[in-house]
């Protein structure tokens, strides 16, 4: 059993920063068959060829009416016209052919796009300047892979991150396969902030306070678009849900109030059942549930209880004739074949997070001074740093020196230090960890591409080194991502 009590331990050093919840779910390609929330429209990846799908996406500017906008229209960066998160899915062994064309408004916005824990190669992983050339405004670029991993993944541009997650430029990928026994309906919750004004315009998406500190919080709360959404739900059904943390700031810890419910897979990689109590999700986290719903006529509530008061994200609303009768009991999902870890021989790499001395200053001074330091009192500053070295500069340009070299098929274990009073949701691209150990909780060993490093935490995390290439290694929070929590390992 997995508690809330060993998941908030060591919490209490812990700054929270705001946030807000988006749910959103997709069609298949074949779709009939898939229960739908309410909110976000679709898009499907054609099939262009026997086992390969295609899909275009067109980065540009749509204002849109998002139901938690409460009648405001703002300007949203979107992938495709009419959908504000578009879902692909696709069967495992299918290649994924896309076309993206950079029509975003602003004069040198490049793009690139990143498949999130996708584990393809070097080439594809969608990074500026290291990975490939960004792609210019009114110029194209290409993606061809087959994912090797079923699994709920997703996508983003890797430039200028706050203000494109800050407007919504994201969506998710979806790869079918790892199913035994198939639920009664699917969802897929996709939790994201937005900061609006009283005026209800986009507020900065960026502060150096908050870059310094836990992060620039949202002020509007929302799942799939709407503000804790009532979904409805088949009755005394085993339902698979599908929950992103797609804010770039928020930490939450999600649970369901008298229900039945079991993590089936952390990161999109299938993990032994285990019952739910709660489960704490940084930024770009995912964990795919099967809950039992409740009985006809009844709801069952989805909490955030990393609030100041734990607060619904979504309540699913039963109707209709009961699906199932028995006990709930969670089927596993098929695991994908991972290179084994050779623990014992693993050679061990320390990584520590830290602040700058500029950083640290900044969030002492806004901390004890009450006054918030505005971008008139401090440009652009590096806050973070991974062993000691700050990311050098807003773009991808500069690579500096590689946090360190691997041999592909080689066993690491990294010894990940945070030496700072703010959580890191640190991102391994290419790869996934096992998380092996914790020096304050209790931490089951599961697989993942994004691990939640509380502060003053030491966790160990070991993997088998990939396919050759600079992989980028970050923390998620994309202030702190921006502001030096940044660096890239080469395999070779």
């Amino acid at each position: 059993m997995v508690t809330r009590r060993d998941l908030i331990a060591g919490a209490a050093a812990f700054s929270a920063s705001a946030a807000t919840g988006f749910l959103g779910v997709a069609r298949t390609v074949e779709a009939k068959s898939k229960a739908k929330a309410a909110g976000t429209p679709e898009v499907i990846a054609q099939p262009i060829a026997n086992g390969v799908k295609a899909a275009t996406f067109d980065l540009a500017e749509r204002p849109t009416a998002l139901p938690c906008f409460d009648g405001k229209t703002l300007p949203l960066w979107t992938f495709e016209e009419g959908t504000t998160f578009p879902i692909v899915r696709l069967k495992l062994g299918e290649r994924f052919d896309t076309v993206f064309k950079n029509n975003l408004p602003v004069a040198g916005e490049v793009a690139t796009i990143h498949w999130h824990g996708l584990r393809i190669p070097n080439d594809q992983d969608g990074v500026p300047y290291m990975t490939q050339q960004p792609i210019p405004p009114g110029a194209e670029g290409r993606y061809s892979f087959v994912p090797p991993d079923t699994g709920s993944f997703f996508f983003h541009t890797h430039c200028n991150s706050t203000e494109h997650f800050g407007r919504g430029l994201a969506g998710v990928l979806i790869v079918e396969g790892d199913e035994i026994t198939p639920p009664d309906a699917e969802y897929v919750l996709l939790m994201k902030d937005w900061r609006i004004g009283p005026d209800g315009a986009f507020l900065p998406f960026t502060t150096d306070e908050g870059a310094a500190r836990s992060g620039t919080a949202g002020t509007v709360r929302s799942v799939n678009g709407e503000r804790s959404p009532v979904i409805t739900v088949p009755s005394s059904a085993d339902v698979r849900i599908r929950f992103y943390n797609l804010d770039p700031t928020r930490v939450s810890e999600i649970g369901f109030e008298n229900a039945e419910a079991a993590i089936i897979a952390v990161d999109g990689n299938g993990v032994p059942p285990m019952p739910l109590e709660s489960w704490r999700l940084g930024s770009a986290m995912r964990l795919d549930v099967l809950l039992r719903t409740a009985p006809r006529g009844k709801s069952v509530k989805l909490f955030d209880y990393f609030s100041k008061e734990p607060f619904v994200l979504a309540e699913f609303k039963s109707e209709g004739p009961a699906k199932r009768k028995g006990k709930f009991k969670a089927t596993p999902l098929k695991v994908m074949p991972f290179a084994k870890l050779d623990e014992a021989n693993a050679e061990r790499i320390p990584i520590e997070f830290s602040a700058t001395p500029t950083g640290a200053a900044l969030a002492d001074s806004v901390a004890n001074s009450g006054i918030e330091i505005g971008p008139l009192c401090l440009s652009k500053h590096t806050f973070w740093a991974i062993n000691k070295q700050a990311w050098p500069g807003h773009e991808h340009k500069d690579l500096g020196p590689p946090l360190a070299v691997l041999k592909a098929g080689n066993s690491y274990i990294f010894e990940l230090k945070n030496t700072t009073p703010r959580a890191h949701p640190i991102h391994i691209h290419g790869h996934t960890f096992e998380v092996l150990n914790s020096s304050v909780r209790r931490i089951p060993r599961v697989r993942c591409d994004t691990v939640l490093l509380l502060p003053n935490e030491r966790i160990e995390v070991g993997f088998v080194a990939g396919d050759p290439g600079k992989w980028m290694f970050h923390c998620h929070i994309l202030e702190h991502q921006e502001a030096g929590m940044m660096g890239y390992f080469e395999v070779v």
